[in-house]
């Protein structure tokens, strides 16, 4: 198959991270014997310094001709003092609104060979295995009007929460669809108590759920479930939520799991799908070469798997993911005190190096 990929590095460790993805998919590409067309763009805080624009006309026409986009991370501190159009997140949300991706995937799976970084007992973290489906175009982040107004000391601020009915269908067919291929539960979460957005949200869930007679729909507040996915996490199976509530919630299963460094995310329902590392962009500890790449490599697994439809070599790369934690191989930020760690090379090298192997071995 020709594989037609649009990199887009972006700041911080984004550059670092992204770098250990393409050499894990350059090694799926030559073991199993297809071809990569790759392009690299400019996004982020690294294309407004280049040429004072976070989202360049070139990067989204790059990003259209492709298949799939691997993006790194983008922002950091030195981009605060831009104005809000202008600063690397906003270049980030016009991506995802270009490219029509709707709907956001966030894995998180426990690793036993990560027991000790997790905050939770072994027992209670034990076999969880959520599937985050956060809808990514609508809600606060994307409402109008949004504004801050009137003098010093006595402003407003005002942001609008916004959702159609359309809008919440399309999210609630990726998840329930989703739902079927795994453990076929579904814990919709809203804030029906308070929100009028969220009481829509109920009521079109429930009503798309009922053509899905064969998956176990239920709801929750948004603060109950934030609760239980740390009492019982291995309780979830598929979590559907709005776009300000997912992107907390999922953060939150990052911490149950050990670290940030290991969530992947497919952007998918549009045009082109966007394959990123939850984490950010870490500028703290960017060019140190201690970067975790998990997050990058395991999105380059889904977009394998949702871009190309190509399950055997994304199960080819999770199977390298657990066999290099399972040899001991950390990162700094998934080091026990006293543990030798190993750089973001390192990592990236050692799961490349099994999927060449495990290819070649498949033949």
């Amino acid at each position: 198959m020709q594989l037609h990929v649009t990199c887009l590095p972006g700041d911080g460790i984004g550059p670092e991270v992204t770098l250990q993805a393409l050499r894990v998919l350059e090694a799926v590409v030559d073991g199993f014997g297809h071809d990569l067309e790759l392009d690299e763009k400019g996004v982020g805080g690294a294309a407004l310094t280049a040429c004072g624009n976070p989202l360049p006309d070139a990067t989204i026409q790059a990003c259209l001709s492709s298949q799939a986009v691997l993006l790194g991370a983008v922002g950091g501190p030195a981009f605060d003092h831009y104005p809000r159009d202008l600063r690397p997140e906003a270049g980030l949300l016009r991506l995802r609104q270009e490219l029509g991706a709707y709907a956001n995937l966030r894995p998180a799976v426990f690793y036993p060979a990560l027991r000790a970084c997790s905050p939770l007992r072994e027992e209670v973290v034990k076999g969880t295995d959520i599937l985050i489906v956060r809808e990514l175009l609508g809600g606060l982040y994307f409402g109008q009007p949004r504004s801050i107004e009137g003098a010093p000391g006595a402003r407003q601020a005002l942001n609008s929460m916004r959702y159609g009915e359309p809008e919440i269908e399309r999210i609630a067919r990726i998840g329930f669809g989703l739902a079927r291929g795994r453990r076929k539960r579904v814990v919709s979460v809203d804030k029906s108590n308070v929100l009028e957005c969220s009481r829509l949200w109920r009521e079109v869930v429930t009503r798309v759920g009922s053509e899905f007679p064969d998956v176990q729909l239920s709801h929750m507040y948004v603060d109950s479930a934030a609760m239980a996915l740390v009492l019982k996490p291995a309780g979830f199976d598929v979590l559907l939520t709005e776009n300000m509530f997912g992107d907390i919630l999922s953060d939150e299963v990052g911490g149950v799991v050990g670290s940030l460094g290991l969530l992947a995310s497919a952007s998918i329902g549009g045009k082109v799908g966007i394959y990123e590392p939850v984490h950010g962009s870490a500028p703290d500890i960017a060019d140190q070469g201690i970067a975790n790449p998990l997050g990058a490599i395991l999105s380059v697994a889904l977009m394998l798997r949702h871009g190309f439809g190509l399950s055997k070599e994304a199960e080819c790369v999770e199977a390298g993911v657990i066999s290099v934690l399972k040899a001991g191989m950390r990162t700094r930020d998934l080091a026990q005190p006293g543990e030798r760690t190993v750089t973001t090379d390192a990592m990236g090298s050692k799961i490349a190096e099994f999927v060449q192997l495990a290819a070649d071995g498949g033949r």
